[in-house]
């Protein structure tokens, strides 16, 4: 027997439909509708609302074989199938991420394709790979951000088995994993939830309308949420989640779905035994956010810093259009590398107000921040998708992963740039609603012609070629330019491992200096420097010491005490060592 249930306060009558039968359902006084029946594994089913004779998916559907517009699957996971027993996690500290979308990861576009990539993530050094969301969305590929059945795994991924298999090889190579996670909106496409209850409200966020979290009925709204976030660390075995856009969750309530999303998860963490991680992705450089509750904040584990990989990409490239405006100078990369936001109170000049709020760098690790020379958006938010390896040189593409993995923050990478890929990362859609399709490319379009592109460069997100070319080509890791960079990161990564000053979590022992002409920037951790020259001429700079890294090798410069640095490098020093 199988109890089927769904919170549906709006219809006036629910019936389970099951393999062509409907059955009647019982209402709580909650808003609970529930009946207990025979189902076998896999058998379809879902619900009838009033007299609409349509048959709505299951809001907490574990599986959607045939999309999210089609009945859903009876689904449990094997308990039988989990082989990673003697797995004790991950914590955030001392970690290297990975960020990658499975369906662009490998040319199969699938979990177990993705199994086999697992061992070049171990030799190159990463202990934790991020995966974009895997939720049901409408459509066999989109970046997944468009989901709609968010407890479902993406069938053409794998399906919950899929993902099963990942986690446990993830976990037989020492890899933990992360989730992406999206609870501040959902997608055009296949979004059945205001047919069941009040899940939404008027409001509105960038990309639809927001959650209800603290007007009439938010409770189990909330709990909808909640236990999603908790089925993937505990059902699945996930490690972290990355909160995608906390900012534009709108939660007016005395306790933030934050705090009680934290809570939970410390909760659950006690229970199983392994650290559970919570990042958020955030705009409002907040400290709150990762502030313990103890202190009056949040409580979350981390938080993406996007300042960061501002100040370190207009920095190397140049590039100040848009939000890059207010970045670009040495003394601006040096703020940041010291203080994690650049924007801490700060007038920002792209959003022509103050922003920002100042982090106490006597209370908040420098680890619970997430550092990155790209990312999905970062990269696919670009008219073209174009990766910084398709403009910069290997030499600038080194200097930006050498102040990354040398800095205090915990780094992350996105798939192929550690050897630099050439492939770019486009934004993909296939919503099988044509007038959504169109909606989403004539959109696309505009956002970018606002910007200064030419529409005509902007690539027609439903057309199946921009999801193909966004693919990573893994026959590039084995030509020599790209094997190089590749040795490089891995050889970064490595002395993470081997000197405790690089991943010592306190800013207040971080240490820059920089020549805002010569366009070189010193970044100290106890007696290491690393020497970024970022002009493409050679430049001298007062420091000496053994080198223990270098993109390429330093001269000893004409007055003594210098190195002279080649153009786009950089150099690592001992200056206990001579």
């Amino acid at each position: 027997m199988t109890v089927f249930e769904v919170w549906a306060p709006r219809p006036e009558l629910v019936r389970l439909h099951l393999e062509g039968t409907a059955h009647p359902m019982t209402r709580s006084t909650d808003g609970w509708w529930r009946t207990t029946v025979p189902a076998a594994p896999g058998a379809r089913y879902g619900f009838l609302l009033d007299d609409d004779p349509a048959v709505l998916p299951d809001p907490r559907s574990a599986r959607q074989p045939d999309g999210v517009h089609a009945p859903s699957a009876v689904h449990t996971l094997d308990p039988a199938g989990w082989t990673d027993g003697d797995w004790t996690g991950r914590p955030l500290a001392g970690s290297v991420y990975y960020e990658l979308h499975i369906g662009a990861f490998t040319p199969e576009g699938t979990f177990d394709a993705a199994i086999e990539r697992l061992d070049h993530l171990v030799e190159l050094g990463v202990t934790v790979v991020e995966v974009m969301p895997v939720n049901a969305f409408d459509g066999t590929h989109n970046w997944g951000y468009d989901g709609v059945l968010w407890y479902a795994v993406h069938e053409q991924y794998g399906g919950p088995d899929g993902l099963q298999r990942f986690v446990n090889a993830c976990h037989a190579r020492g890899l933990a994993v992360a989730l992406d996670v999206v609870y501040n909106h959902l997608g055009p496409s296949g979004n059945y939830l205001p047919r069941f209850g009040p899940y939404l409200t008027d409001g509105r966020n960038t990309w639809g309308q927001s959650l209800n979290l603290g007007g009439p009925d938010a409770d189990p709204v909330r709990r909808f949420i909640i236990d999603n976030a908790l089925r993937w660390m505990r059902d699945f075995h996930i490690d972290a989640l990355r909160l995608d856009a906390v900012h534009a969750l709108v939660d007016r309530t005395a306790t933030h779905l934050l705090t009680e999303l934290a809570t939970e998860t410390d909760a659950l963490a006690a229970h199983v035994r392994r650290p559970l991680t919570l990042i958020a992705e955030s705009d409002l450089n907040d400290p709150r956010l990762i502030t313990p509750r103890a202190a009056g904040g949040y409580g979350l584990t981390g938080q993406w810093n996007d300042d960061l990989h501002h100040a370190v990409h207009t920095a190397v490239s140049g590039e100040r259009q848009g939000y890059y405006a207010d970045f670009g100078s040495l003394a601006c990369l040096a703020q940041t590398l010291t203080h994690g936001y650049f924007h801490a109170g700060t007038f920002s000049s792209f959003r022509r107000r103050t922003h920002g709020r100042p982090i106490d760098r006597s209370l908040i690790p420098a680890s619970a921040l997430l550092a990155y020379t790209c990312t999905h958006d970062q990269i696919g938010n670009r008219a073209i998708g174009d990766r910084p390896s398709a403009y910069l040189t290997d030499g600038q593409l080194a200097v930006k992963a050498a102040l990354v993995l040398f800095s205090a923050y915990t780094p992350m990478l996105f798939m192929g740039e550690e050897w630099g890929a050439r492939t770019p990362f486009l934004y993909f859609t296939s919503h099988t609603d044509p007038v959504v399709g169109a909606a989403t490319a004539a959109g696309r379009k505009a956002e970018f012609a606002e910007h200064g592109w030419s529409t005509d460069e902007v690539p027609d997100p439903q057309d199946p070629l921009t999801f193909l070319r966004s693919k990573l080509d893994w026959s590039e890791p084995e030509r020599d330019r790209h094997a190089r960079l590749s040795a490089c990161y891995r050889a970064l990564i490595a002395l993470r491992r081997t000197r405790a000053e690089i991943t010592d979590p306190w800013l207040t022992h971080v240490g820059v200096e920089y020549d805002e002409r010569q366009r070189w920037i010193a970044v100290r951790r106890g007696p290491l420097r690393l020497v970024c020259n970022l002009s493409a001429d050679p430049v001298a700079a007062p420091y000496t010491g053994t080198g223990l890294l270098s993109w390429q090798e330093p001269e000893a410069g004409q007055t003594p005490g210098q190195i002279t640095i080649p153009g786009h490098s950089f150099t690592l020093l001992d200056a206990d060592r001579h």
